[in-house]
């Protein structure tokens, strides 16, 4: 079924603690985004739990899509498809989410559109920014997940580089966690690094001359743990700010140098931020300066579009019904996509 130029998706998000619903419009017209954030409710664990999250997302999802319709002032007759999250992401909080949309798929006869997760965040960018275009270089970070990719075109992707252990907000959940600064560590360890001094301790930058575009931070964790457990040892002061500064400077200092020269050497003049640590205010700063001196463009969308959210899977969903890349009502979830799968895919052009 071909997608009507004003197409109107409902979107659903439940792959990790956030469940989110939206109404989009055209691919780029958000008519109503509704986040549900769980943060508080696992913040005591210092981590997500994954049983808590799944019934937590059984609570919150049908009246999050009530409120969604209501805000955007349309019917489900109105309805030309419902996008949602398959993978990857925590299996049971999947099926919270694809479970909704199977049976409003089926209640109302309109297509399923199951959609990439990191994929989805990678389409924020297009959903904030309508005019932009391939070839560009997309770096995806998040809570479970950091990749260097080259799209050269919509929907086609060459990873150049990813994690070989922690991603980069799981890092930062480890150190926060550590530190008794909470439960999600990244905003707390980006602005405690403002009042630090990022040279303050010479933590390690793994992997940042090996000639590879992949990431590497379990090393790093390790090595502010242990530099921290030697302070309380010598029952010295733990300087928190600047711990917090010289970890982050170590993050970005190596993320900055390969997405880099990742652009320069794929010859593209663009590069795109996405996932949650996209809104990171460190990494923004210091890779828009990297990127300005070689005529290369950053474009990253609004915190709210780089936390996980139905806005952008609606708006990949729209894609999806237009390029008639519908998915069968069987469609799994899946705990690990790979970027580009083609997974539960009933018809359309592999790119």
């Amino acid at each position: 079924m071909p997608a009507r130029k004003e197409g109107l998706i409902l979107g659903i998000e439940t792959s990790c603690d956030e469940t989110s619903t939206a109404v989009v419009r055209g691919g780029d017209e958000v008519r109503s985004l509704i986040i549900s954030s769980q943060a508080d409710l696992h913040a005591r664990y210092g981590g997500v739990v994954p049983e808590l999250a799944s019934r937590a997302h059984l609570e919150a999802l049908l009246p999050a899509v009530e409120e969604a319709m209501h805000e955007a002032g349309v019917g489900y007759g109105d309805l030309d498809g419902v996008a949602v999250t398959h993978g990857p992401g925590l299996i049971g909080a999947l099926l919270v989410g694809l479970t909704a949309a199977k049976a409003i798929s089926f209640a109302l006869d309109i297509p399923l559109l199951a959609v990439n997760h990191l994929e989805a965040h990678i389409y924020a960018n297009f959903l904030h920014f309508p005019e932009l275009e391939p070839p560009l270089v997309a770096f995806v970070v998040s809570g479970g997940h950091t990749l260097l990719v080259h799209m050269p075109a919509h929907r086609s992707y060459r990873v150049l580089g990813e994690t070989l252990d922690d991603a980069a907000g799981e890092a930062y959940d480890k150190v926060a966690r550590f530190l008794g600064l909470g439960y999600p560590g990244g905003p707390v360890i980006d602005r405690l690094s403002r009042q630090g001094d990022p040279h303050a301790v010479p933590f390690p930058r793994a992997l940042m001359h090996d000639g590879t575009y992949n990431f590497s931070l379990s090393g790093l964790k390790t090595a502010v743990i242990n530099h921290v457990r030697k302070l309380r040892e010598r029952g010295e002061d733990v300087p928190v700010e600047d711990i917090a500064a010289s970890f982050q400077a170590a993050v970005v200092e190596v993320q900055v140098h390969k997405v880099t020269r990742a652009a320069r050497e794929v010859g593209v003049s663009r590069v795109i931020l996405a996932g949650g640590v996209a809104a990171n205010r460190y990494l923004r700063e210091k890779l828009e300066e990297a990127l300005k001196g070689k005529a290369i463009g950053l474009y990253y969308p609004p915190l709210e579009l780089c936390a996980d959210n139905a806005a952008m899977v609606a708006a990949l969903g729209w894609r999806l019904l237009k390029d008639g890349e519908l998915s069968p009502l069987d469609v799994d979830a899946a705990a690990v996509l790979p970027l580009g799968s083609g997974l539960g895919r009933m018809t359309g052009n592999s790119k």
